[in-house]
């Protein structure tokens, strides 16, 4: 009976010693519950975020003609420029419109491998990519104009169809591509830079494009002197027209026959 007594009292003076603890540290009695009682949690899948080259894959048919091992020729090397340059206009982009480096660099790649098969300035059409979306892979216009070329999906759908179908309009490469393929076919129908341009925006058939061929070469001015190693501001304020730019016109792209162009017909710019 001794013993018991004893028991009993170490128990109570412990009890009350837990209950004062408990009043002081409120804390510690939300622990104590969650260990004994633990709620169902439910179980925790892992997100991992895609890869930044899974967004830029391109469709098949793009990747055999970039990843080409042919040797190149003089024109080509010209086109493509030296590893330096490629990052002078990578870093100076992604500056500029703010985006990140990782995907600029790529962007920049890509607008050069195509530069390389189609026989196109890659400035060109990187001038044409900034004034048009400001990089933005997913921008689209109001009437229609999709990703980084504000490409007429739904005009240019022949274009995609090796490619996947419109749905890839908003795929990067296969939006420089197409992009490029028709800013080429536009120039080689004008007979020149400018003429070309003008028909890009849908101006063909008005006196003036606003001033967008004067944006666009402006731009590719700036590319170039990067391009030579020469400091550019990333702030120069990019030129804005007086009146609104023309909606762009749908075209048709039926029997038009694409034409290698010189590379010094770009050049000359």
């Amino acid at each position: 009976m001794t013993t018991a007594q004893h028991t009993l009292t170490v128990f109570g003076i412990s009890a009350l010693a837990l209950i004062a603890l408990l009043m002081f540290r409120p804390d510690l009695g939300k622990q104590l519950t969650h260990s004994l009682f633990p709620l169902p949690m439910a179980e925790a899948q892992a997100v991992e975020a895609p890869a930044l080259s899974a967004l830029m894959e391109a469709p098949a048919s793009v990747q055999t003609a970039a990843a080409s091992d042919a040797p190149l020729s003089k024109e080509e090397k010209a086109l493509l420029g030296t590893q330096k340059q490629q990052q002078w206009v990578t870093n100076w982009l992604s500056k500029r419109y703010r985006v990140a480096n990782d995907a600029t660099n790529m962007l920049v790649s890509t607008a050069y491998l195509t530069a390389r098969e189609i026989k196109l300035d890659p400035l060109l059409i990187l001038a044409v990519m900034a004034i048009e979306s400001g990089l933005n892979p997913f921008a689209e216009s109001p009437v229609g104009a999709q990703g980084l070329m504000q490409v007429m999906s739904k005009v240019h759908h022949e274009r995609f169809q090796e490619m996947g179908g419109v749905q890839a309009a908003l795929n990067p490469v296969a939006n420089i591509r197409v992009g490029s393929l028709i800013l080429k076919d536009y120039v080689t129908r004008g007979g020149s830079v400018e003429a070309g341009l003008k028909t890009y925006v849908g101006a063909a058939n008005f006196a003036t494009d606003s001033g967008y061929g004067s944006r666009v070469l402006a731009e590719y001015r700036r590319l170039k002197q990067v391009s030579a190693g020469q400091r550019v501001p990333t702030t120069t304020p990019v030129m804005a027209s007086n009146t609104p730019a023309p909606a762009k016109a749908p075209a048709a792209e039926s029997g038009i026959t694409i034409k290698v162009l010189p590379h010094n017909e770009i050049a000359g710019l």
